[in-house]
């Protein structure tokens, strides 16, 4: 698939930049909920200009519909494999370590019914976050890696330059602030997590393998965290 006519693809430094823009803000300013939620607002407002922009939007977000069957196969692979692994960071290795977390007792999520969060809301957040950081956010920067280097960015054989757009789009998604006023230390799973589900994505230009994906893994870490703690 080539991408060198795609429009307003730059558009995705905008929720970059406020992200990293928002650890610049003064301290009581970063504490305002609504503070938190500004980068990623940006990115659906910078998502729905660039729709307007751009044609065939189901192929460049990785959503045509013959992917169904691929993504839930290993989104499903790929989620239980990395919410048994994290569930085991949070609830015994980061104890080992002196860490505490008892605190995931009162964040949103938890404060959330049960037959709501599952399997609903994670769904929900599922589908909108990884449509914000895998199908627009590292899919355009893919596309100004391509358009800069004239190269095929789904190739089988994927570069080493690929690491940047990758690594850029995890740390965003893991230094997303309401993310880390949430969880935390916690935030650093993000960075794997967002680094193996961009990989995904970049392989198979799938985006239901990363939402499968993601909603597996956080409905193992919910109901683990949950049984653990509440």
């Amino acid at each position: 698939m080539k991408t060198d006519t795609e429009r307003g693809a730059g558009l995705a430094f905008l929720p970059i930049a406020t992200t990293f823009g928002f650890y610049l803000l003064p301290s009581h300013w970063q504490s305002s909920l609504s503070m938190q939620f500004i980068p990623q607002l940006s990115a659906y407002v910078a998502l729905g200009v660039w729709a307007f922009f751009n044609e065939n939007l189901l192929n460049k977000l990785g959503l045509e519909t013959r992917n169904i069957a691929v993504g839930v196969k290993w989104g499903t692979i790929t989620g239980m494999l990395l919410g048994c692994f994290n569930a085991a960071v949070i609830l015994y290795l980061t104890p080992a370590l002196g860490g505490d977390i008892t605190f995931l007792r009162d964040t949103p999520h938890a404060q959330i019914p049960l037959w709501i969060m599952m399997p609903w809301f994670i769904l929900f957040i599922a589908c909108a976050v990884e449509l914000n950081f895998r199908g627009f956010l590292l899919g355009r920067l893919l596309v100004c890696y391509s358009q800069t280097l004239d190269r095929e960015v789904h190739s089988p054989l994927i570069g080493l330059g690929i690491m940047l757009p990758l690594g850029l789009s995890a740390l965003t998604f893991a230094f997303d602030p309401f993310m880390v006023s949430t969880f935390g230390s916690l935030h650093w799973i993000a960075v794997w997590d967002g680094l193996i589900w961009g990989w995904i994505w970049i392989r198979l230009n799938n985006l239901y393998a990363v939402i499968i994906a993601h909603a597996v893994e956080v409905g193992i870490l919910y109901l683990a965290v949950r049984a653990a703690l509440l």
